[in-house]
């Protein structure tokens, strides 16, 4: 039913790669988000909530690397524990803070030179402007929905994104004390993956205005960002957040006989529902911050 529109919105949909380390950690820890296409000129949309990790991966990248800066200063000898302690709590430092964060978009332009990035002042949606690259990685863009009255409650819709971080080309280097990309250390690709489901409602904020849609199933963690779509491969949304909806149907001490055996089960059970930011909310913004966009 997706398939041709899967290959379609896939041409125009990235991931966004992380990897981040915590305070007196070597593990590094792989993590994704999705992004697409909205036109030629590098272009992009996916969520806030997306965008502003990006920049706060800066901030927390600074004050660690000034903090190293300090300790690298600090003479060595029998009071360089205390001094580096000291440091610690002059940055603000304890064990399992995150100090690191690298990120990488694989497959959307070649040799940008820097972003920018557009909030959306109450929505979850945000811009990406890659700039000064020499050419765009990703085909075709987005072609959005023109009117959402055309995509209705019982339609059946699918959404594309990067949910599973099974990339592997990153290490921790001891010697600097840093976490780098290394395409010899594994692989660099990260299967896309799509999710169908059926549009039950509308979505509306506390004024009453509607501004998403809500799927039958849940959008999954790395898909934040990623198109929502219909059968034709128009865009009708984005992912945004999945909520967790109690059933009432709860099993507290219930017996059950499980492989031949009286046991005591106990459940909640949720149906855990996607949230998609609409069509009309995302060209909205983009005609605000005057990116180009195309519609069917």
């Amino acid at each position: 039913m997706f398939a041709d529109a899967i290959e379609n919105v896939g041409g125009f949909t990235r991931p966004i790669k992380t990897i981040s380390r915590n305070y007196k950690e070597s593990a590094v820890i792989p993590g994704l988000a999705t992004l697409f296409f909205v036109n030629d000129d590098g272009c992009a949309v996916t969520c806030k909530h997306v965008a502003q990790q990006i920049i706060h991966a800066q901030t927390v990248n600074r004050q660690y690397a000034e903090f190293r800066a300090a300790c690298a200063r600090t003479p060595e000898g029998k009071s360089r524990a205390a001094a580096v302690k000291k440091l610690e709590l002059v940055h603000k430092l304890k064990a399992g803070q995150l100090i690191q964060m690298k990120v990488q978009f694989d497959g959307a332009v070649s040799s940008f030179t820097g972003f920018d990035i557009n909030l959306h002042p109450e929505l979850d949606i945000a811009i990406i402007r890659f700039k000064g690259f020499e050419k765009t990685l990703y085909k075709g863009h987005a072609v959005f929905v023109r009117d959402m009255a055309d995509v209705r409650p019982g339609d059946m819709l699918c959404r594309l994104g990067f949910p599973f971080p099974e990339f592997s080309d990153f290490k921790y280097d001891a010697a600097a004390d840093d976490i780098v990309w290394d395409r010899t250390a594994g692989s660099g690709n990260t299967p896309r993956f799509p999710i169908e489901g059926m549009f039950t409602r509308q979505l509306a904020g506390s004024d009453g205005k509607i501004y998403g849609l809500e799927l039958s199933t849940p959008g999954l963690r790395g898909q934040s960002g990623g198109p929502l779509f219909t059968k034709d491969g128009r865009i009708c949304g984005m992912q945004s957040a999945t909520k967790h909806l109690h059933l009432g149907f709860d099993m507290v001490g219930e017996k059950m006989m499980l492989r031949g055996k009286e046991q005591t089960v106990n459940n909640q059970p949720f149906l855990h529902v996607g949230h998609c930011i609409n069509a009309e909310k995302i060209k909205e913004f983009l005609r605000t911050q005057g990116v180009e966009y195309f519609e069917a």
